[in-house]
Formats: C-alpha cells, sequence, structure tokens
C-alpha cells in the first residue's frame, strides 16, 4: 500500500505494521487525502494487535491532514484492541504538539522521540 505525489509519500510496511508519511501534506481539502484516508482503513482494517505512525520525515501538514489523521486515531480508539506507537522528531516543532492532542484523543498512545 503506498500513496506517492510530488509533494509526499505515505505506504505501509507490512514487516514493521508501520505506516510511513514523508515530505509536505499541504493539499488543502480532506477530499485531496481520500488515498491516504484509504490506505489507513486498509491499515485499520488489518486488526493487528499494534501499528506503528512514523512521522519523522514529515516536514508539514495542513489541517485537512490533520483531521483525517485524527479520525484515524479515533477509529484506533474504537476499536480498542489496537496499540498505536508515534514515532516522531523533536526537530520538526510542530509534532510535539500534535502528538500532544493525539494523546487526548488516544490516552494510551505511546510516543516515540527521535
Amino acid at each position: 500500500m503506498e500513496v506517492k505525489t510530488d509533494d509526499y509519500r505515505v505506504w505501509y510496511e507490512a514487516e514493521t505494521t508501520t505506516v510511513n508519511f514523508q515530505g509536505l501534506l499541504r493539499e488543502g481539502t480532506i477530499a485531496d487525502y481520500k488515498a491516504i484516508e484509504q490506505l489507513l482503513n486498509e491499515a485499520l482494517a488489518l486488526e493487528l494487535p499494534m501499528m506503528t505512525i512514523n512521522l519523522q520525515a514529515l516536514e508539514f501538514i495542513d489541517s485537512s491532514a490533520t483531521s483525517v489523521l485524527s479520525r484515524f486515531v479515533i477509529g484506533i480508539r474504537k476499536k480498542k484492541s489496537i496499540a498505536l506507537v508515534v514515532k516522531a522528531s523533536k526537530l520538526i516543532p510542530w509534532q510535539e504538539k500534535f502528538l500532544d492532542n493525539w494523546k487526548k484523543l488516544l490516552p494510551n498512545l505511546t510516543p516515540q522521540w527521535e
């Protein structure tokens, strides 16, 4: 599973159960992220005991992409059987605030900092 444009790449690694994000998510509307939302939903449908989201190479995220990812986190919360690990970078300032907000949505989220 992979979504790739000139600005970003999002892909799922089955071996590590990780969804990786790289580049700049700045499309503008939620509808523009339909392919990413589908990738996330397909990963969620696997109902694995643990999933990882790797944001370490994601330089920018707009509000529409934030909404798509937040809905994914809410989906994990509803499943109750999936643990979520989020890899983030302290070198990218917005990621810390982003994870703080996600912790409110999913208190058992485990952040891993680069």
